[in-house]
């Protein structure tokens, strides 16, 4: 039996140009909460080379990547549970909080991947400030934002130096600022700003000002290194892409190893990205051989973290292990 060749054409033609099989084909746009500083380098990195898209696709799962720049966790967070992001980079902390309240629900969040370990530094300008016992009611602590890895770290120090039922002895002194502003405000002699918990560069380039001093770290805190943004979604998000958790752990490890292997490229990225009158691609350079092994998405002090929240009343049920919070593609991880 002869098939009438034009007919034949024309039936090709429109499977071709089916609208549903076009659609099928399109990647799938997704959007990726990131912040400021050098903790976001690894999502920088992998937006520059898009690394999202490389390996969605070799997933068979093609999406289109946009990230999208938030002030702190809380904004961060309100975000991914909106809906209006798909996945958010954010300290540990806040996303416990969504873990907790949320249990059972399409909106209980997971995390997805760890993002860096970068130290916090809790900066002053003033030289009678020598611990957190000199602060007086009108010393402002500059932070991101009120909910953040910087809050708990103030929260358990203060917890340490006066005792259980303490923690929030400094909570009123406590003003959200993104990190470039808290930085000039710290450097602002007229500002009411004494002190500011910051994270690299902003850390690197107050502390080239002169009399400007560290008090203390996250790392004296922990007594060791603890995640200082992990990326999130909601259990509904992820149920929805199923491989969305893969792909940015996947994207987030070879990130991490650009930066180890080739710190000046990761430099001139970051530099595209967070231009800077103070700090140059080579001082970010230098830096990033400093902080080589502190990105990545291993998650470390999560336990610790999530121990405190629940006995200072602010988790109902805290995990019993790190990996109770975080997807199974995260079990492979050297996690702690």
């Amino acid at each position: 039996m002869l098939v009438d060749r034009r007919k034949w054409l024309a039936g090709s033609a429109a499977i071709v140009a089916s609208p549903a099989l076009l659609r099928a084909q399109a990647p799938r746009p997704v959007k990726l909460g990131i912040g400021f500083g050098v903790g976001f380098l690894p999502a920088f990195i992998a937006d520059e080379l898009k690394l999202v898209e490389k390996y969605s696709a070799e997933a068979g799962a093609p999406v289109s990547a946009s990230f999208v720049r938030f002030s702190g966790s809380a904004a961060m967070q309100d975000a991914v549970l909106s809906g209006s992001i798909d996945c958010g980079a954010y300290g540990i902390a806040a996303m416990m909080l969504a873990w907790d309240k949320a249990r059972g629900t399409p909106v209980q969040v997971f995390g997805v991947s760890g993002v860096t370990t970068l130290p916090l530094v809790l900066l002053t300008k003033h030289e009678r400030i020598k611990s957190l016992a000199d602060f007086t009611p009108s010393d402002k602590i500059a932070m991101p934002a009120l909910v953040s890895p910087q809050m708990y770290a103030l929260q358990m120090a203060s917890e340490k130096l006066w005792g259980p039922g303490q923690q929030d002895r400094l909570k009123t002194n406590v003003v959200g600022l993104p990190h470039p502003e808290a930085l000039n405000a710290l450097l602002d002699e007229r500002s009411e700003i004494s002190a500011y918990f910051s994270s690299a560069p902003f850390t690197q380039i107050a502390l080239r000002k002169p009399g400007i001093r560290k008090l203390l770290t996250n790392v004296d805190v922990y007594g060791g290194k603890s995640t200082f943004l992990a990326f999130a979604a909601t259990k509904k998000t992820l149920e929805e892409q199923p491989k969305l958790a893969d792909i940015v752990i996947k994207a987030m490890t070879e990130a991490a190893e650009l930066i180890r292997k080739d710190p000046k490229q990761a430099a001139a990225i970051y530099t595209k990205v967070e231009p800077s009158k103070t700090m140059t691609a080579a001082d970010i350079e230098a830096l990033l051989g400093e902080l080589a092994n502190d990105f990545g998405p291993d998650v470390h002090g999560v336990k610790k973290t999530a121990d405190f929240m629940q006995r200072i009343g602010q988790l109902k049920n805290a995990p019993a292990n790190w990996s109770d919070v975080f997807v199974p593609a995260m079990s492979k991880s050297s996690s702690d």
